[in-house]
């Protein structure tokens, strides 16, 4: 077997092209697969605005099951504050950055579907029901999670920031 020599600068060019050739690659999977790397159990705090004005701090716990190839979600997010509490589960999926699926707030015993968007860990996403319009931003960085939902509903919005446990 013989050794080859091979300059650093020889090495550094071919680490960079290396480099160059991988992350398209990397960057097709993340917008094939916006679920990827979602998996598992995170919590947080924040808070919510009530109907009326009221504004409380709230805890949430978000479970999320993501299939084999990072495109289907079930979540489960559970959140309660001093005098609210709610339930919301959804199953999407993903097809390029376009969104689709169903959602329950079981604690209210509403359901509906959803569409949005999704690109480079920014979800935008529509919620809807008959009497019932709700927006959902969920921006995923690394382990943290910022959630926001808005609605003409009983609770006017929510704020919730969430860790990986």
């Amino acid at each position: 077997m013989a050794l080859v020599s091979i300059s650093p600068r020889a090495f550094a060019r071919t680490a960079m092209v290396t480099a160059a050739l991988t992350v398209p690659s990397v960057v097709a999977f993340a917008q094939s697969a916006p679920f990827a790397g979602m998996a598992g159990v995170w919590s947080g705090q924040g808070n919510i605005s009530l109907e009326g004005g009221a504004k409380e701090r709230i805890r949430c716990k978000a479970t999320y099951a993501v299939s084999g190839d990072g495109t289907g979600l079930n979540q489960s997010l559970l959140c309660a504050s001093d005098s609210y509490k709610f339930e919301l589960k959804s199953n999407v999926k993903a097809s390029g950055n376009t969104l689709s699926g169903q959602w329950a707030e079981t604690t209210r015993n509403v359901s509906g579907e959803l569409q949005g968007t999704s690109s480079a860990g920014k979800f935008n996403v529509n919620v809807s029901a008959p009497g019932f319009d709700a927006k959902l931003m969920l921006t995923t960085t690394g382990n943290k999670q910022a959630v926001s939902i808005s609605s003409d509903g009983q609770f006017k919005g929510v704020n919730i920031t969430l860790t990986r446990s």
